[in-house]
This record gives structure tokens, sequence and C-alpha cells, in this order.
């Protein structure tokens, strides 16, 4: 697959601007973007750190992904994202190999990002994304 970096760890929160206000004290920089991406039902807030950001997810709804992992998991990390190139390549690949899928096809999602899923099942329980910039 080959990814160029940890485009960013996903950490799940109940409380966006409690979350926020621990992270810029501990990061000592200020969260960047905040953002609703309303199909996936979630707020989102980011940091940089060199090349890496942190995404901070709140849900907005709690049938949502997010609301249905903080119901069970509680807040932690979500998953982790790999910045790859040729991402509808990359999936076909992976489905090809065996690696069960959640997104077929990329999607929409934080900062414009097209986006897709590795279910947990094939990723050693790690939510995994793969990221790739639009052209």
């Amino acid at each position: 697959m080959n990814p160029s970096h940890i485009e960013h760890i996903g950490i799940a929160v109940k409380d966006l601007d409690v979350a926020i206000s621990y992270y810029e004290k501990l990061l000592g920089s200020k969260c960047y973007a905040v953002e609703e991406v309303a199909d996936q039902k979630v707020k989102t807030a980011f940091f940089k750190i060199g090349q890496t950001k942190i995404e901070l997810l709140a849900s907005t709804d709690p049938e949502g992904p997010v609301g249905k992992f903080l119901e069970k998991k509680g807040e932690g990390v979500h998953h982790i994202a790999f910045a790859v190139e040729g991402l509808q390549e990359q999936l076909t690949l992976l489905a090809e190999e065996g690696m069960q899928l959640i997104d077929k096809t990329p999607r929409k999602g934080a900062e414009g990002l097209n986006i897709a899923f590795l279910h947990p099942k094939s990723t050693f329980g790690v939510l995994t994304e793969l990221c790739e910039h639009p052209e």
C-alpha cells in the first residue's frame, strides 16, 4: 500500500469544547479547524503536530458511528488514518487480498479529503482509515 504518512489519529470525545481546551493546553497550540460532517453524524476539531493531525470526534447523533462507539467503548482512540495515493486502486487491491472493507469506494470526509475505512476485523482490531487529497 505504501502510505506517505499518518494523516491523523481520531479520538472520540463526549464534549468537544472540553477536549479542545485540554488539547490546546497539552499541545501548546490552538485548534485550527472545527467542522461538522453531517453524513457521518460527527463534529470534528483538528490539531497539527508536525505532519500528523489529531482529529477530535464528537457525535451529533447517538445512533451515528461515533455515538455508538462512545456508548460501547467510551472516550478514546477511535481510528488511525494513513495518507495514500490512488485510493480507489488501493481499495480494489486490498479487497482482492481479502481485506474486509467498510467503504468499497471513497467518500468525502472532513477537510475535503477522500476517505475509506477498513474493517477492524481485518486490521487487528484497529479501525483504519485511508485518506487521499482530491486532485
